[in-house]
């Protein structure tokens, strides 16, 4: 198997058929950015941050991803996917001797502190073709083993059946790399031979890479990298891109993909003030001449300091940010705002940029949340409002509180329905769906989602009886009121056999009652 071929299957987890859609889920979070170790454009999901060293490393200087998953979980996040990204880096190579030639292998992630190593035994074989392969990665902070794999009866030659090669692809440490041997490796480890001393070493260390670009971050949405790794994921609710290396921003070419891909999957993405926003007139200017004018992206200013260092930089802090969010939604709703008790930032962080009353009222009209000074030192987000606040277009979804209910909804009810596209279309299935989300908005009415106990909930399961009944599938149309809005939104759902889609005219004002 080739991983071209293995590429070609995309495996989706769908919820079952009429199952209740959960009102209370946990949020998730992805962050994508540069670490020291571990597996490329995949998508890797995490609980804490111990998880995060154990995988990635640990913090690193010339990367602000560690740094973020930290804030993250500090901060009350409990799921986050880590995509790992990388430019030009290279993995550490190991050549086991092969009378004259050899089988050179190459660990399959990048990096600095990727140690792996590799012994050949002929233990119970009795082909002079054939060999055991072993496969260890060493923690580079503990010596220890932390991953270990163990090929028997390999063959060194291309189109036999057992061809190490082909083996080799479904490991998670490394793949064979040109030229291939012209013999059998020559066996490293037996019986006489202490463990450790039969392993051998890689006889080249990996590399770094250089810095992201945007195109690093991006990625191809055909092979799923960078930003479109998360092709792999079935539900993400923010996305944030740390800053990419020490004293840069991240490249408006990636916030404007990143936001249109977030459009695409109902996610928020969080985005850090620029480094050169010094002032509240600074991140005006700033607004202005980037043009995020986006009901989903959520911003904030000014960047934060430690409270004992002055000496430092001023921080991004949009893993925080991600964080608080997800701990917003968990213990209050996703329509509430972030300006309440138990939802501060450590008080050990403190910003960078002070802001008066006035200053802050023009930033929130603008679409910038105000960072500011709280009860006893720990710093609060005063607004809730999105960057589409400043847009006339989209102003119906100005609060970031309302945004994110709706985005949520539409997340939910997309995946938990799902299963109607595979159904045959009648009266039947209409009524089923229809069922199925009156009672998951019921829910959120219970839990004081939205302003009022009035929604509306209908389907078109092929009861209109469409010539292009394929292309329009299955659809939903729900209208509400979000708590503390004052318009009434509806949102159309289309679920098709080629995938789900949210209408040109969604998230508008729904009029009459």
């Amino acid at each position: 198997m080739s991983d071209a071929a293995d590429r070609g299957f995309t495996v989706t987890e769908m919820a079952p058929m009429d199952q209740a859609i959960d009102a209370s889920r946990e949020t998730t979070a992805a962050f994508i950015g540069r670490a020291l170790r571990g597996p490329l454009n995949e998508p890797v999901l995490l609980h804490d941050f111990g998880e995060f060293r154990r995988r990635f490393g640990d913090t690193w200087s010339r990367s602000s991803l560690g740094p973020a998953a930290y804030q993250f979980f500090e901060h009350g996040g409990r799921r986050l996917y880590v995509i790992r990204v990388a430019n030009s880096a290279r993995g550490a190579m190991v050549c086991l001797p092969a009378s004259g030639s050899a089988l050179v292998l190459r660990a399959l992630e990048p990096g600095s502190t990727e140690h792996i190593r590799a012994a050949v035994d002929f233990d119970g074989i009795d082909n002079d073709d054939l060999f055991n392969l072993a496969l260890q990665r060493i923690d580079p902070a503990t010596g220890l083993v932390c991953d270990q794999e163990l090929y028997r009866n390999a063959h060194y030659q291309l189109n036999e059946r057992s061809f190490i090669g082909d083996l080799l692809l479904t490991s998670s440490i490394a793949r064979l790399e040109s030229p291939l041997p012209t013999h059998r490796p020559e066996a490293t480890s037996g019986s006489d031979l202490p463990i450790d001393s039969a392993y051998v070493d890689a006889t080249q260390l990996g590399t770094d890479g250089a810095e992201l670009s945007d195109y690093d971050l991006v990625g191809s949405r055909r092979a799923e990298t960078g930003l479109f790794a998360l092709e792999q994921v079935d539900q993400f609710d923010l996305l944030y891109l740390p800053p990419p290396g020490k004293g840069r921003d991240v490249g408006p070419t990636s916030v404007l993909a990143a936001e249109r891909y977030c459009r695409e999957r109902s996610a928020m993405l969080v985005v850090d003030p620029a480094l050169a926003w010094q002032t509240p007139g600074d991140a005006l200017d700033g607004i202005r001449e980037r043009g995020y004018a986006s009901p989903n992206i959520v911003g904030y200013f000014p960047r934060m300091r430690h409270r004992y260092d002055d000496d430092t930089p001023p921080r991004a802090i949009g893993g925080a940010i991600a964080g608080l969010l997800c701990k917003l939604d968990r213990t209050a709703g996703a329509w509430q705002t972030l300006d309440r008790d138990g939802l501060r930032l450590n008080r050990n962080l403190v910003p960078a940029s002070p802001i008066d009353a006035d200053e802050q009222s023009v930033l929130i009209r603008k679409g910038l949340n105000p960072i500011v000074s709280g009860p006893a030192g720990a710093a609060r987000i005063s607004g809730d409002v999105t960057m589409g606040c400043g847009s006339g277009s989209q102003r119906e979804f100005a609060a970031l509180s309302a945004r994110r209910l709706c985005l949520q909804i539409v997340a939910a009810i997309r995946q938990a329905t799902r299963w109607a596209v595979f159904e045959a279309l009648d009266a039947g299935l209409a009524e089923r769906i229809q069922n199925q989300v009156t009672a998951y908005l019921a829910d959120l009415v219970e839990l004081g989602a939205f302003e009022n106990d009035r929604f509306f909930v209908t389907c078109d399961a092929g009861l209109s009886n469409r010539t292009d009944i394929l292309e329009h599938g299955v659809t939903i149309l729900i209208t509400f009121q979000p708590s503390g809005s004052n318009e009434r939104v509806s949102v159309t759902i289309h679920q098709t056999i080629e995938g789900c889609r949210v209408a040109s005219t969604a998230f508008g004002p729904a009029g009459g009652e």
